[in-house]
């Protein structure tokens, strides 16, 4: 067969059907998609348009911006947190661009007037009048990385995305009968008979026989048996171990001062009133008044008869003025100084420095021994990435591990150890890394597989190679070695089965027909009559927490029996009472608009489902994860 396949191959009419086959390729595209293979800059496309990557960058330094500022700078995003928010700032944009669609075809339009009037009401942007700030505004928009047109922009979509996504919300409303059936269900009272069996109570069984320990401890092999152990040589790397190996010299501690210097430099803080008025002549006449002790009531009320305004901008630093010349306008003055007119693009301004508090320097001596920890864990990072390559060289060639360690300044580990940590007598294993970093580094020891090369990886422990030397396999412990522990485990499961059997057979004879009170009787028990009470535990509620649900899933004058974690319970309803609802109109009300909030998000996360669904959205596999590396 593959002779005459050789032959025909070598025909000629062979080689006039490849050609046609290449020519059909170049016909059906395959020359562009060759051309353009490793060029797409889309990290996503929503129906053939791209999210392009600089977008996708954007979306997620904002992001990382906003989390950065509501952590006050304390958020160190590792790899996997990174692409979690590089995935969903993605989803973001992909989502912005279904509905941009949609509303493109149902022609929502915001018009200008509408944007005015939401800036103008938004309350951030208002001064201490009430009234809308135009220096509040730039602020904002200065502080965000963010100049008026794209602000203009942002808002203009979102108020579309309101009128469309509002529209699908108002939809959702809560019946009347429904909330009164759900706050019924909510405001139920039960009251029930409980005879609670307690396995501290039951009496103490005999002691077992020899037979009887060594049937237990076999039937048990769960809880009686050692884990898999592993007996490991482990050489282990990071910045943390190497810091103390690195040498920081005085020059270098103090150049890091000299490029870090704004960090340990608290800037001058002032608490600045202005007023902003339309005429110089105004701005002179109030700067005069206030100069003379005029109060804040009298030049508002100036200020506000010129069609200006007051307002006090709180404390701010250099950065926190919008414009330079306010800036040096504001901070040369004393305190309780006021400024000469000051014109800008939006008016003339009048400063006052209500209040000042003075910049200050951490001087180099505080800060020495936390700038040369700093310079040190940034050594010992490049060291140990530089150290690795060797590393990796040294062990393709088979050198010992232990070897490898000293030569390289690793720290070298002959442990035993199980999957938890622990070693033969239950204690934890020390290892040389964060306690967040143990469960990688267990996973690494028990997924080595005996016989092995040690290899070198990386994860959140650092760099570490391992090699296995030996495994002990779970195996049930000889009962010899733990007759104590076996004898209190049968001890107290015997207590246990003796307190479950009463309250099956208290419940056996309910069942055959006989009254609660008779049977608890029989078997020497007692029984509470409690309620009513509601469904929450706690707050005087006298039943234990993990009997309510049961309690509540009962018929009328149904028995249960309900085991707790210290007890076994038999449970009998005896009364189910429903307050009116007279003089519950608030609740009432409470509770419809909760649902109806939660129905909108409900109709309004199917709408935007359905919407994606008739979306053709393809990701860059490859772009994504450029991104959260970035």
């Amino acid at each position: 067969m593959l002779t005459s396949l050789r032959a025909l191959a070598s025909t000629w009419f062979a080689k006039v059907l490849f050609l046609l086959l290449i020519l059909s390729f170049a016909a059906w595209g395959i020359e562009d998609m060759l051309r353009n293979f490793g060029r797409d800059t889309a990290v996503a496309r929503v129906d053939g348009k791209p999210i392009e990557q600089d977008e996708a960058s954007e979306a997620l330094r904002r992001e990382l911006q906003r989390i950065n500022r509501a952590t006050e700078g304390r958020f160190q995003p590792d790899a996997r947190i990174r692409a979690a928010l590089a995935q969903q700032a993605v989803e973001a944009l992909v989502t912005d661009r279904v509905l941009a669609r949609e509303i493109t075809r149902m022609g929502v339009v915001v018009p200008d007037a509408a944007v005015r009037d939401y800036i103008f009401a938004i309350p951030g942007f208002q001064g201490a009048d009430g009234r809308f700030s135009r220096l509040i505004f730039d602020n904002f928009l200065l502080s965000n990385d963010l100049n008026e047109p794209r602000f203009l922009s942002l808002l203009r979509t979102d108020l579309a995305r309101q009128q469309l996504t509002n529209a699908v919300r108002a939809g959702a409303m809560t019946p009347a009968l429904l909330a009164e059936r759900l706050l019924g269900w909510q405001l139920e009272n039960r009251s029930v008979n409980l005879v609670e069996l307690r396995i501290a109570d039951a009496p103490e069984p005999e002691p077992p026989s020899a037979a009887q320990l060594e049937r237990f401890h076999e039937n048990n092999a769960d809880r009686f048996s050692a884990p898999e152990f592993r007996e490991v040589n482990l050489a282990l790397m990071n910045a943390a171990l190497l810091v103390p190996q690195m040498e920081v010299s005085e020059s270098e501690i103090e150049d890091s001062y000299a490029a870090h210097r704004s960090r340990y430099e608290t800037a001058e803080r002032r608490g600045l009133e202005q007023v902003l008025v339309p005429s110089q002549e105004v701005a002179s006449a109030i700067a005069a008044a206030w100069a003379g002790g005029a109060d804040t009531a009298a030049i508002t009320t100036q200020a506000e008869a010129a069609s200006g305004q007051f307002s006090n901008l709180g404390m701010l630093d250099r950065a926190g003025l919008p414009l330079p010349t306010l800036t040096e306008a504001g901070f040369a003055l004393a305190l309780g100084g006021v400024s000469a007119p000051v014109e800008t693009p939006f008016g003339w301004h009048v400063l006052r420095a209500a209040s000042i508090e003075a910049g200050a320097t951490r001087p180099i001596e505080a800060v020495r021994e936390e700038l040369r920890l700093e310079i040190a864990a940034e050594k010992a990072a490049d060291t140990a990435f530089e150290r690795s390559a060797a590393i990796q060289d040294a062990l393709a060639s088979g050198a010992a591990l232990a070897e490898i360690a000293e030569r390289q300044g690793m720290r070298f580990l002959a442990i035993r150890i199980d999957a938890q940590g622990r070693d033969g007598d239950g204690r934890e294993v020390a290892l040389p890394i964060p306690p967040a970093a143990r469960p990688a580094l267990l996973r690494e020891v028990f997924q080595t597989a005996q016989g092995a090369a040690p290899r070198l990886t990386e994860g959140e422990f650092g760099f570490a190679a391992v090699e296995l030397r030996g495994v002990t396999p779970a195996a049930l412990r000889p009962l010899e070695s733990i007759r104590a522990q076996v004898s209190e485990a049968f001890l107290a499961d015997a207590r246990r089965r003796f307190q479950e059997q009463r309250a099956a057979a208290i419940l056996a004879a309910t069942r055959a027909g006989k009254p609660l009170a008779e049977a608890v009787a029989e078997a020497g028990a007692q029984i509470e009559e409690l309620g009513p009470f509601g469904r929450e535990a706690g707050g005087g509620n006298p039943i234990p927490r993990e009997l309510l649900p049961p309690i509540f899933e009962l018929r009328l004058n149904e028995v249960t029996m309900i085991p707790a974690p210290l007890s076994f319970a038999v449970v009998q309803l005896t009364a189910i009472s429903r307050p009116g609802l007279e003089g519950q109109e608030a609740a009432l009300t409470t509770l419809r608009n909760e649902t109806a909030t939660a129905l909108a998000g409900d109709l309004e996360a199917q709408f935007g489902a359905a919407l994606r669904a008739r979306s053709d959205v393809r990701f860059n596999l490859r772009l994504m994860n450029a991104l959260s590396a970035e």
